[in-house]
């Protein structure tokens, strides 16, 4: 009889009892994860690799690939435990146990969907991260040095911000907001990339020679598989079939098309022409800036916040090449970096009702949560700095990072995998 009744009670709308599976839920988070792994392969491959020169493509396309790999495995064997588990004593900093997702079990639930679920979905934000950084240092590192950092950088930075965020760290605690990903995904990246450009040194010729893109429509069709992508990234991180999703997807669409408006019409009044890369590099601008902000804000937030990021990291990206001239091949800091910075800080302001946001309590302060957030951004950038720079340090004294200057010049295609990305 009680079974039958929790069953009726269970058709009724709007009813769902905790750690009970739904359906809907699992289906949409299932269908995220797809998504955001598209955004890697091949979507982030497609766009990295048409943006480097034609001896360099395969390599880029390989790193993506054995990242996308490697990670996989390095998230069953543990580091999910680290982002997601009960760290007891430790757990303000860091999470144990579940070695081999030993708690991922047929049975074990998270919230309404599936652990195995949740397991999967948040694999799928790991392996992005560090296959950002390979446009940091594209077409000059060693292939054994990529596989190298990337590891051990997933363990020793990814993890622990990420369980700071969003597995009940003291970020989550003193109440950080990142919807999707700003810090544990764009602020890392970015900041890890920017330092890599400068340990290994820019890519011989640069800024005097041009090194521009040597397939557009490769960058196109990857940057338009981003954008697909990007609604199981921010959309799935509600991690439910619900309103927080459509407005998640909204807010990202609506950012998406205001930074590539924004970027292009940037380009146009300083160099007199729009570029493709430009409108396209604009996108992904938007779509990083808006990430953290994704789940809180309205679709007003999200267009003030894709054209704030268009301007600001378009001069960002010009800045940082032509100023400082710091070789970023693939300008990760200046749109990631700056982008998840810039967004992190910005959800502060427009989760408030009085921009349009999603904030229910009417005695939020806009100011005592813009600390908060400023707070997360500057632990992040610290936390990857120091440690990035420690272990890429180490791995060059071990292994070496850069390729010499002749494999440099013949291309890493030929000289690490021994193909050619093109027969012509």
């Amino acid at each position: 009889m009680n079974r039958f009744i929790l069953f009726i009670l269970a058709m009724l709308p709007g009813v769902v009892f905790a750690d009970e599976l739904n359906t809907g839920d699992t289906a949409w988070i299932l269908t995220s994860t797809a998504l955001v792994l598209f955004m890697t392969l091949p979507g982030l491959a497609l766009f990295y690799s048409g943006l480097v020169r034609a001896k360099n493509v395969l390599s880029v396309l390989m790193q993506c690939f054995a990242i996308a790999c490697l990670v996989s495995i390095l998230w069953l064997i543990g580091v999910y435990g680290l982002a997601f588990g009960d760290g007891g004593s430790l757990n303000q900093f860091i999470g144990l146990g579940n070695i081999m997702a030993s708690a991922v079990t047929v049975d074990a639930m998270n919230g309404t969907i599936p652990e195995v679920v949740f397991f999967m979905f948040q694999m799928t934000f790991a392996i992005i991260t560090p296959a950002l950084i390979v446009g940091g240092f594209a077409e000059r590192m060693k292939f054994s040095a990529v596989l190298w950092f990337s590891a051990i950088w997933l363990i020793l930075v990814y993890a622990p911000v990420c369980h700071w965020v969003w597995g009940g760290g003291w970020l989550a605690d003193k109440g950080f907001m990142d919807f999707a990903g700003g810090a544990v995904v764009h602020i890392n990246a970015g900041v890890a990339a920017i330092i890599a450009a400068v340990i290994i040194g820019n890519r011989r010729g640069f800024p005097e020679q041009p090194m521009v893109p040597h397939n557009m429509t490769m960058v196109v069709a990857g940057a338009g598989m981003l954008w697909v992508g990007w609604f199981g990234f921010n959309g799935g991180s509600a991690l439910g079939s619900n309103s927080s999703a459509g407005m998640a997807i909204a807010a990202t669409h609506i950012s998406a098309a205001a930074g590539s408006l924004a970027w292009m019409v940037c380009e146009w009044i300083k160099f007199r022409k729009p570029s493709v890369l430009g409108i396209v590099t604009g996108m992904v601008a938007g779509l990083g800036t808006i990430t953290p902000a994704s789940g809180y804000v309205g679709p007003l937030g999200g267009l003030a916040i894709g054209l704030m990021a268009g301007v600001v990291c378009f001069f960002a990206t010009q800045y940082i090449k032509r100023v400082l001239k710091i070789d970023d091949s693939l300008d990760v800091f200046p749109v990631h970096g700056v982008g998840g910075i810039l967004g992190t800080l910005l959800t502060a302001v427009f989760y408030s009702k009085s921009f349009g946001g999603l904030a229910t309590d009417e005695a939020y302060s806009i100011g005592s949560q813009l600390g908060i957030q400023a707070i997360g951004v500057v632990a992040t950038i610290a936390w990857c700095g120091v440690v990035t720079f420690i272990l890429l340090k180490v791995l060059d004294i071990i292994i070496g990072l850069r390729v010499d200057n002749d494999e440099e010049t013949e291309g890493l295609d030929l000289v690490l995998h021994n193909e050619s990305g093109y027969s012509l």
